[in-house]
């Protein structure tokens, strides 16, 4: 498959709609119409070419074709193994070690999960580029959602900001946390003077972290937690601020004695599938680095 493609069987409750409002109630944006017209991708009705002020009339079959995708301009692929757990034509779900980057940056061109995607498309002649839904940090590991196209990007996102896209966390955080649940709710703001740093402060956007404790060691806590909002480094300021900074996170004040990365792991990624119609969860344990804390 080299074009993503759509198909429907026009219904009776769908005849007499114009095309254009037929797509708009499959959530398709103007950005992606706008791209099929101008950008090289089709719309046919049993076979012939319509455009989208054609009248749809029961039975026929519409079909939509979106432009072929192409990797940004200096995003190589490269052939890195990726450890995949979920995958079909529309969606990958990756799990993410430590020490790699969701994106490639400044610091590290190259070696991110990006270019391991777009040399992962190369090897099974797709072209396509990275659409990566949940990033985690570097240093973070753990469950990470791909859309394979543009528009089921899109259809992700919308998902994601309705909070239909859930994700839970294991982490380790220095000393014994006395609540065994608990609801941080803290403004984050970037840290004045800083191009990576977070802080809690008046001025920053809400935040809210839901923890619970899982077990209690005699310096550190097990702990599970879930956002409900996607502030960068949300759950490291949070922690941090609570005074209980992730084990190996020193730039939030966490001591790297016993782990040097941020003990923290994406362990469950929930989400409804748009396509197969159904609610899927996705669970990864803990890696080996995290499991020998225990």
């Amino acid at each position: 498959m080299t074009r993503f493609q759509l198909q429907w069987q026009v219904t009776e409750s769908d005849a007499n709609k114009i095309i254009k409002d037929f797509l708009k109630e499959k959530q398709i944006s103007k950005a992606a119409l706008t791209d099929i017209k101008f950008k090289g991708g089709f719309i046919t009705v049993n076979g012939s070419e319509q455009t989208v002020r054609y009248t749809l009339k029961q039975g026929d079959s519409l079909t939509i074709g979106f432009p072929e995708e192409y990797p940004s301009e200096g995003m190589q692929g490269e052939r890195i193994s990726l450890h995949i757990l979920y995958e079909d034509d529309f969606i990958l779900v990756v799990n993410k070690p430590a020490g790699m980057s969701t994106i490639p940056s400044r610091e590290h061109p190259a070696g991110s999960l990006a270019n391991a995607l777009i040399g992962h498309y190369e090897q099974k002649g797709l072209k396509a580029t990275a659409h990566i839904v949940t990033r985690l940090d570097r240093d973070t590991s753990g469950l990470v959602l791909i859309a394979k196209h543009r528009h089921v990007h899109h259809l992700l996102s919308e998902q994601q900001k309705a909070k239909g896209v859930k994700r839970i966390y294991e982490a380790f955080s220095e000393g014994v946390l006395t609540n065994r649940i608990g609801v941080i709710e803290q403004p984050i703001a970037r840290k004045k003077d800083s191009i990576i740093e977070r802080e809690v402060s008046p001025n920053g956007q809400y935040a809210c972290t839901c923890y619970e404790v899982i077990s209690c060691y005699p310096t550190f806590t097990h702990l599970k937690l879930q956002l409900q909002t996607g502030r960068t480094h949300q759950i490291r300021v949070h922690l941090s601020y609570l005074g209980h900074p992730l084990l190996g996170d020193d730039l939030y004040g966490g001591s790297v004695d016993l782990i040097n990365r941020q003990a923290l792991h994406c362990c469950e990624l929930s989400f409804y599938h748009p396509f197969l119609e159904k609610h899927l969860t996705i669970q990864q344990e803990l890696p080996e680095d995290m499991r020998q804390l225990i």
